[in-house]
C-alpha cells in the first residue's frame, strides 16, 4: 500500500525569538516492509544552519538553527511511503515466554544482545511491580510468548478508554494505569512497562495510521494524528509489532516513523529557544492512500 503523508507543525511566539536550535525526526524509516519513496522537509523561515544524519537508534534526524529574529516557525514534512504487510507469525507456536526470558538472559547472539537494552527502564517507562502483576494473567505457564503478548495487547484495548486530551506528553504511566484512560502514546508506554517489568525486551514505535480504513472496516482510533505502538523481541522471529490502542497487530495500514526506548527518544520535534514569552503550537497530520488521492 502506498501513502502520501503530510505532517505540519507551527509554532507562534508573543515576541520575536532571536535564536532557536531544533531537531526533527519526520522522515519515515526504511525497513524490510517499508520503503520511503520520497521525503521533503520544508522549514519557514529558512534556517542559517541545517544538517542531517541518524541517531543512536537509526532514526533519520535533521538538526537546524534559526539565528535571525522570528515570531513563528513552520516545520512541514511531505513523504511518500510504500508499506507491505509483514510476515504474520503463528501466535500459537514458537518459544514459551519462559524460554524467551532464558534466551534474553543467556544468549550471546548479536541480535539478542542488541535487544537487551530494551528490557531496562527509560525516561517514561519505569519498572513497576503493579504493572508486572497486571500483565501476569496474560502469561500462564508454558504458553507461546507472542500469544501472551497479543493477549496483553487486547486486554489493554478492552480495559482502557481512548480519550483525546486526557493526558500530556509527560503524564506518568502509573497515572494512566490508575485513571484507565489515555491516548496511543500512553497505551504504548503502559504495555512497555508491563513487558519490561517482567523482563522482556520491547521498544516504542512512532508513526501513523492510514486515514481511510480498508473496505468494510471501522476507522481506527488515532488516525489523522501521530500514532504509537510497540514492538517486542522474540528470539527466532525478530521484532514483532503490536498496537494496544486498537488491540491489533499492525499490518500495511501502520507507517513507521521512528523507534526507541520510549517517546523521549522519538519525538517528532524538539528544540531550545531564547525569549518569546508565551508560545503556542499547532499540529496537522494527513495520511492518504495514493490510490485515493
Amino acid at each position: 500500500m502506498k501513502y502520501r503523508i503530510t505532517h505540519a507543525t507551527r509554532y507562534g511566539y508573543d515576541e520575536a525569538i532571536p535564536l532557536s536550535h531544533n531537531m526533527v525526526r519526520l522522515r519515515p524509516r526504511q525497513h524490510e516492509t517499508q520503503d520511503c519513496l520520497h521525503h521533503e522537509l520544508i522549514l519557514q523561515p529558512a534556517p542559517a544552519v541545517k544538517n542531517e544524519g541518524f541517531d543512536y537508534f537509526g532514526n533519520h534526524v535533521a538538526w537546524f538553527s534559526l539565528q535571525e529574529p522570528h515570531t513563528g516557525l513552520k516545520i512541514a514534512a511531505e513523504s511518500t511511503v510504500e508499506v507491505s504487510p509483514p510476515r504474520a507469525p503463528d501466535l500459537a507456536h514458537g518459544p514459551s515466554w519462559e524460554n524467551v526470558l532464558h534466551t534474553l538472559a543467556s544468549s550471546t547472539d548479536r541480535d539478542t544482545l542488541a535487544a537487551r537494552e530494551y528490557a531496562f527502564e527509560s525516561a517514561y517507562v519505569p519498572w513497576s511491580p503493579d504493572l508486572a502483576e497486571f500483565a501476569r494473567p496474560s502469561f500462564p505457564s508454558d504458553q507461546p510468548f507472542l500469544h501472551c503478548v497479543f493477549d496483553l495487547t487486547q486486554r489493554i484495548h478492552r480495559d482502557f478508554k481512548f480519550l483525546a486530551g486526557s493526558t500530556k506528553i509527560d503524564t506518568p504511566v502509573m497515572d494512566v494505569y490508575r485513571s484507565g484512560e489515555g491516548v496511543c502514546q500512553d497505551f504504548a508506554h503502559l504495555q512497555l512497562c508491563c513487558l519490561r517489568s517482567r523482563g522482556f525486551s520491547a521498544r516504542y514505535v512512532s508513526g501513523y495510521i492510514a486515514t481511510v480504513p480498508p473496505p468494510g472496516q471501522e476507522r481506527l482510533e488515532g488516525a489523522d494524528a501521530s500514532h504509537a505502538w510497540i514492538s517486542v523481541f522474540a528470539p527466532g522471529f525478530g521484532w514483532v509489532d503490536f498496537d494496544p490502542t486498537n488491540g491489533i497487530m499492525p499490518s500495511d495500514s501502520h507507517i513507521t516513523l521512528a523507534w526507541g526506548r520510549d517517546y523521549d527518544d522519538v519525538g517528532p520535534a524538539k528544540g531550545i529557544l531564547i525569549g518569546g514569552k508565551r508560545h503556542w503550537l499547532e499540529v496537522a497530520v494527513d495520511v492518504v492512500p495514493v490510490e485515493a488521492a
